[in-house]
């Protein structure tokens, strides 16, 4: 079993950028897919961002590619979450993921608790 532990999320202004960090514990973190999803009030949880264990490929969501860009550092079971360029859009609950192959990317096992991304205009 994996547990994920997200930190990094705040409030920042459009245009501005955010780096979350997803530590994850209980099994080894270099055998598991590792991802973003989020959600806004009102609305379905969304993919947002995923990374290979080696993080030699990686996926995006449409309205993130270009401003956002996943990451993964295995020595320290952490993965990572650079956005840029934020926008008002943006603002939600951001979870990191966890999965056992890449094509179980979108459709997660393991889930962190959330961290709150809030971009002002």
């Amino acid at each position: 079993q994996v547990q994920l532990v997200e930190s990094g999320g705040g409030l920042v202004q459009a245009g501005g950028s955010l780096r979350l960090s997803c530590a994850a514990s209980g099994r080894t973190f270099s055998t598991y897919v590792m991802g973003w999803f989020r959600q806004a009030p009102g609305k379905e949880r969304e993919f947002v961002a995923a990374s290979t264990r080696s993080g030699s490929i990686t996926s995006y969501a449409d309205s993130v590619k270009g401003r956002f860009t996943v990451s993964r550092d295995n020595a320290k079971d952490t993965v990572y979450l650079q956005m840029n360029s934020l926008k008002p859009e943006d603002t939600a609950v951001y979870y990191c993921v966890a999965s056992g192959s890449w094509a179980g990317a979108k459709r997660p096992e393991y889930w962190g608790q959330g961290t709150q991304v809030t971009v002002s205009s």
